[in-house]
């Protein structure tokens, strides 16, 4: 059986950590591809915020939830 995941942020390594803590928190499974580090290990540039927070389609409503709620947080 295979997994699906979606793509549910992108944006910079630090505010991708804060999500991070908060989906642990909520126990949701996460994958995170860091474009920009992957470039940087390869010499080539990327924009720094190209870091991705991908979830389980299983988890994707309860995920949405946090990061709306982590969106407004860091907006304000």
């Amino acid at each position: 059986m295979k997994t699906e995941h979606t793509n549910l942020f992108t944006g910079s390594n630090i505010i991708v950590t804060g999500l991070k803590n908060l989906l642990d928190l909520e126990n949701i499974n996460y994958l995170i591809k860091d474009k920009f580090e992957s470039a940087r290990l390869g010499g080539f540039g990327e924009n720094m915020s190209s870091v991705e927070v991908h979830v389980l389609d299983s988890d994707l409503e309860k995920a949405k939830t946090v990061i709306e709620k982590y969106k407004e947080k860091i907006n304000s």
